[in-house]
């Protein structure tokens, strides 16, 4: 058994300034114990402690996750959804916190997206048709869903 970097206690306290700096999932919390070499029965006994005393809140996190992704990098819900999901979120709390994004501000941010691109393209050769199907798949690189995706550009290339 290799030597962990941290006591039981100075992790403890390591964990909690980590959480109370931003929102974490167990998921990140259980990988930085492991990188830090702790025991499972500790690592069970830390995880545990922080839900109880409400440092680790899944919905809370979700929720913080989903504006973070939505509002700064202009993430769609597919992506969100999927990122989440490789966190171990649940989807009741993937739910709740895709809920949180306003419809009006989902359609006009992925209308300026649409925009944005189709300005960014129509200094490059190509006809129109490719410019739609280029700015789609941006669109979808970014976790928009496809009908959505395609009223975008409809509205942008008009």
């Amino acid at each position: 058994m290799h030597e962990s970097t941290y006591t039981f206690l100075e992790a403890k306290t390591k964990l909690e300034s980590l959480c109370a700096y931003q929102e974490r999932c167990q998921f990140e919390i259980e990988q930085k114990l492991i990188s830090w070499k702790l025991p499972s029965d500790q690592r069970d006994q830390l995880i545990s402690d922080l839900i109880t005393n409400n440092f680790i809140n899944e919905e809370r996190f979700a929720e913080a996750f989903v504006s973070g992704k939505f509002n700064i990098k202009k993430w769609g819900r597919i992506k969100i959804k999927s990122h989440l999901k490789q966190k171990f979120i649940s989807n009741y709390s993937i739910q709740k916190g895709l809920k949180e994004i306003d419809q009006e501000k989902y359609w006009t941010t992925i209308v300026s997206l649409a925009v944005k691109k189709k300005i960014e393209l129509s200094s490059k050769k190509g006809n129109l048709w490719d410019q739609k199907a280029k700015v789609y798949r941006f669109l979808q690189s970014k976790g928009y869903e496809s009908d959505i995706a395609s009223d975008a550009i409809k509205e942008a290339f008009t």
